[in-house]
């Protein structure tokens, strides 16, 4: 048994003795805080689906799902219940590993970035200096899984989708990076929790109100939402790139794009609108997760008040807006921020 031990401690392999303890608890600890992250932001996605039928049910005059539960409250575990049980029918020809395998890449993404959004001070999974590249990073990850899911259903309308959806997706993140930029320039920082420090005498919204609105803008169109739903309209391409998928895998795809858009608007409080911080200092006794969550929940409203308000976009005007209009605007701010920064001494 000596011998044993030796030759254990001596290849680096004593994880068997008290060493392994402390490692064990991190990584519990670690998953423990994973879940407890994750479990109330998929609560918040199926949620959202029902808020949001409800919501432009009003807006549209109609009364919105209100069988299951009482005002429709378990509408959304109705919903869940039947993509479990209905049957995942797999295309003639398609390429299976992948075909399974796109879903994933939508949702994933969408709940790794989490762990870098910080809800207050002490509240974040992962406090890294540069969350923002963090962000932009994993986010384009996105784009893989809806080209993967159309060229992989041997289908043209699910590929002209993925297409379409790509270039879009592409386009706007430049138009979205570039709105980061000045933010990142008047904080100093690429931590999100130095940005949201860096707010509190100002908001970033009020020198930066144009990055705003074409971040805002440029993150609809990312998440293929209305007017920007070019990838899957319904007149010319079915449904886009998830056309054939059906059942869970399908429900990746929906938990994917709504995910998103919980993300983008938490992300936009967190760089543009103070994060947690008050917008009147007598009222820093409320928690600054509730303020981050008023904030953030409004954004999620406007997400919905443009749906059921604007008519959808040509793909050439969708296009045109990203790369010959947002494009010189952000470009031009950025430079306008360098020289405001450069006349009043801040660099």
């Amino acid at each position: 048994m000596n011998e044993l031990h030796q030759f254990i401690q001596s290849h680096g392999l004593a994880l068997l003795g008290p060493q392994w303890w402390p490692m064990a608890w991190t990584l519990l600890w670690t998953l423990i805080k994973i879940i407890l992250l994750i479990t109330p932001v998929m609560i918040c996605v199926s949620y959202y689906t029902l808020a949001e039928r409800k919501i432009i049910g009003a807006m549209q005059v109609r009364i919105g799902p209100n069988r299951a539960g009482f005002f429709g409250v378990l509408q959304p575990f109705a919903d869940a219940i039947k993509l479990f049980c209905k049957e995942t029918i797999i295309p003639q020809g398609s390429k299976k590993a992948v075909f399974f395998l796109a879903p994933s890449l939508t949702l994933v993404p969408a709940l790794l970035m989490w762990a870098v959004v910080p809800f207050s001070p002490e509240l974040i999974l992962a406090d890294v200096n540069v969350g923002i590249l963090y962000v932009l990073s994993i986010s384009s990850l996105g784009v893989y899984g809806v080209l993967m899911s159309g060229w992989s259903s041997n289908s043209r309308y699910a590929f002209l989708g993925s297409m379409r959806s790509a270039g879009q997706m592409i386009s706007y993140e430049v138009a979205m990076g570039f709105t980061i930029i000045p933010v990142v320039m008047l904080s100093g920082s690429l931590s999100l929790k130095d940005i949201v420090a860096s707010q509190q005498g100002v908001w970033n919204v009020i020198p930066l109100l144009p990055m705003f609105v074409i971040y805002f803008i440029s993150v609809v169109a990312e998440t293929n939402r209305s007017p920007f739903d070019l990838p899957e309209a319904e007149a010319e391409l079915v449904a886009g790139y998830f056309t054939d998928y059906s059942a869970m895998s399908f429900g990746l795809f929906f938990l994917g794009e709504y995910a998103n858009m919980i993300l983008v608007s938490f992300l936009g409080s967190l760089m543009f609108l103070g994060g947690w911080l008050p917008p009147l200092g007598f009222l820093g006794f409320i928690p600054g997760i509730i303020w981050l969550s008023l904030k953030a929940g409004f954004l999620m409203f406007v997400f919905l008040w443009i749906r059921a308000t604007f008519p959808r976009y040509r793909y050439d005007q969708l296009m045109r807006l990203g790369w010959k209009v947002f494009l010189p605007i952000s470009l031009s701010w950025i430079f306008l921020t360098g020289l405001g920064l450069h006349l009043f001494g801040k660099v």
